[in-house]
């Protein structure tokens, strides 16, 4: 009744008591899932769909619990940021995807690969946050140039001073910033060119509907444009159809991420999906293979 705005009531229903027990044996797990070894990361790539090259690889959290089996990240990051697990998880999060993306650059000599990790708000707002970036880029000898970290236009706006102050440091370490979710939050434009940050990713909402709503591509075509006008790239999320793709690249949107080129996948298939993106172009046949 809180939640949906108080002076009401609302019905009890046995769910709530099944729920609320649920979410608490998750909580209590997930004090444990770290030294259980049962977090995961898998990767999705974003295509430059000119070329046929997987350009970047979205690092994306899983958690295999052994009772309920493969959990949403939206019914466990909630209840992480809550009790504050989610530092000690979004270090071991970007610690782990440093080291994959070096494996990658040592074994298959991809030296342009970058690997994408999302900063959650509650780790972003963490004074020492460019400390420990710094720290793992060293641990893992990856260069700054090969991590991108991607925040949403939520947490950037949080508090816009220490926003510039943090990017800004990143930056001149050389690290990658994007926006993630671009058009679903309340970024002005006037913060959006003093960030000094290197993408937008437009947020799967809009590219849902491309092919049957206008103002959707009309959406996109502005925020395409913005990005140019600000010289920063563009990546279309949730691209699950061959309709959609083409009418993206017809607004000259040029770097995808979506089904349509491959979910997220563990470790050993997205090593595969590299070795065939060094060989030929990528389409749907190739990586659904």
């Amino acid at each position: 009744a809180k939640l949906q705005g108080r002076n009401h009531y609302q019905i009890y229903n046995s769910t709530i008591n099944s729920e609320a027990s649920e979410l608490l044996s998750l909580e209590n797990s997930l004090h444990y899932a770290l030294e259980r070894d049962e977090l995961r990361l898998y990767y999705q790539p974003q295509v430059d769909i000119t070329t046929g090259e997987i350009c970047k690889f979205e690092a994306l959290l899983r958690w295999e619990h052994p009772q309920y089996g493969l959990i949403s990240p939206s019914k466990f990051i909630p209840i992480a940021e809550e009790t504050g697990l989610i530092l000690p998880i979004s270090e071991w999060v970007l610690r782990t995807a440093c080291t994959q993306n070096k494996i990658w650059q040592n074994i298959l000599g991809h030296s342009s690969l970058r690997v994408a990790v999302n900063l959650s708000p509650r780790q972003f707002q963490q004074p020492n946050l460019v400390d420990t970036v710094q720290r793992i880029l060293t641990e893992t000898q990856l260069s700054p140039k090969h991590l991108e970290l991607e925040i949403t236009e939520s947490a950037a706006m949080q508090n816009v001073d220490f926003t510039k102050e943090i990017l800004t440091e990143l930056y001149k370490m050389k690290v990658s910033i994007s926006i993630d979710d671009f058009g679903t939050g309340y970024c002005s434009f006037n913060y959006l060119k003093q960030f000094p940050i290197r993408c937008l990713k437009i947020d799967r909402s809009f590219v849902r509907d491309l092919t049957s709503d206008t103002n959707d591509a009309a959406i996109i075509r502005a925020m395409i444009y913005l990005a140019r006008g600000l010289n920063l790239s563009v990546v279309a999320e949730g691209v699950e159809t061959q309709e959609q793709r083409n009418l993206l690249r017809i607004l000259e949107c040029e770097l995808m991420q979506g089904n349509l080129f491959s979910p997220a996948v563990c470790t050993q298939e997205a090593t595969e999906l590299l070795l065939k993106s060094k060989s030929r172009l990528i389409d749907t046949s190739i990586l659904a293979a």
